[in-house]
């Protein structure tokens, strides 16, 4: 069962900081001046500002994330660290994900941390379609709205001859995408017109990356925020981190 931290977050905000003023504004005056206070308002009272920063700084500016799965290679690693700019599409409440302030949209080419529709679980996948988008996958090549993403083969990716690296240019920004030279299990053929509202969402793996084309459409009300900054790379627990790739993720 997956921990709803941001849900825990508030709630042990929210009840320390209950504790805190009650003991600041009642509970201090029924005490003898020489009475010490409550080791459970003591606590409290201590937890208290350490919890309202981080739960302002998770909700509303940056939030740290661990890459979970290959989707996103050659871009993001399994292990890769990122922060995820909270605030690029505006300010949401914590728990609830309603937005409050209006401060951007989603762009074709952007790498965004989102709840797939129907699922509790944290993804990560590039903006290949905006509201009214006509996307469509046909023989491994993208097509926008009539119009095919240009790529261009980079390399072999690693030693596996299986797959190929294209540079793949989606309004004038350029990315990294795997390709297996015989399509994957997700590199079937597929066409949808983005309803209003939802952002089409494709994985950098294309041909094993579980995304859009597998569950539709992501609504508006599931964005979580923009993938920013690779930060460090830390894939299994006894090894060391590495700092290697640190830098602006494209």
């Amino acid at each position: 069962m997956d921990i709803n931290f941001p849900l825990i977050l508030v709630v042990l905000t929210a009840i320390s900081g209950v504790v805190w003023v009650l003991d600041r504004f009642l509970l201090a005056k029924q005490r003898e001046q020489s009475e010490p206070r409550p080791a459970w308002v003591e606590y409290s009272g201590s937890f208290f500002p350490v919890l309202l920063i981080v739960l302002v700084l998770r909700s509303f500016l940056y939030e740290p994330f661990q890459i979970p799965s290959s989707s996103m290679v050659p871009t993001l690693r399994v292990g890769d660290f990122i922060l995820v700019n909270k605030y690029a599409y505006g300010l949401r409440l914590p728990v609830s994900g309603n937005k409050v302030v209006s401060v951007g949209e989603p762009q074709r080419g952007d790498v965004m941390v989102f709840f797939p529709p129907n699922d509790e679980r944290y993804f990560i996948k590039r903006v290949i379609g905006l509201p009214g988008d006509e996307v469509r996958v046909l023989n491994n090549q993208v097509y926008l709205n009539g119009h095919a993403l240009p790529q261009t083969q980079v390399a072999v990716y690693g030693e596996d001859p299986r797959y190929i690296v294209t540079r793949e240019t989606i309004e004038e920004r350029d990315h990294l995408v795997r390709r297996q030279r015989i399509a994957g299990p997700y590199g079937r053929d597929y066409t949808i017109v983005v309803p209003e509202g939802h952002y089409f969402m494709m994985g950098d793996n294309r041909d094993n990356s579980s995304d859009s084309r597998r569950w539709g459409p992501v609504p508006e009300a599931n964005i979580v925020g923009k993938a920013v900054v690779t930060w460090m790379h830390w894939d299994k627990f006894f090894s060391l981190p590495s700092f290697e790739g640190v830098g602006k993720i494209q």
